[in-house]
């Protein structure tokens, strides 16, 4: 059997996981809801809703998001009619680029 793989994260990225848990706690606590009625209605168990508040990052986002979601915690600056509308954007950007990205190489040419 092999060994789980360690993985490390940037400074930035557990800053802003436990600042996420954080809000997400303290939006549940201000909705007067316990760890378990919150857990219950993202479908999930207590203990996992605790690691997210703890911004473990080994929680999925879809249910780190839910979680936010459902506590009343905003994602980004903009609602949902704005994100669906930014969204179509981004997919119409989405489908000019190319489907793939392949690294070109390079022939030394050794005519002298």
């Amino acid at each position: 059997m092999s060994k789980p793989v360690s993985r490390s994260f940037s400074g930035y990225t557990t800053d802003a996981l436990t600042l996420l848990g954080q809000l997400i706690k303290e939006a549940r606590i201000r909705k007067s809801m316990t760890a378990a009625e919150l857990s219950e209605r993202i479908g999930v168990s207590r203990s996992l809703l605790l690691r997210i508040e703890k911004g473990d990052p080994g929680c999925s986002i879809g249910v780190v998001f839910e979680a936010a979601t459902i506590s009343g915690v905003p994602l980004f600056d903009q609602g949902e009619r704005e994100i669906k509308k930014t969204m179509s954007m981004h997919q119409e950007k989405m489908n000019l680029l190319p489907k793939s990205v392949k690294k070109s190489i390079q022939v030394m040419n050794d005519d002298f």
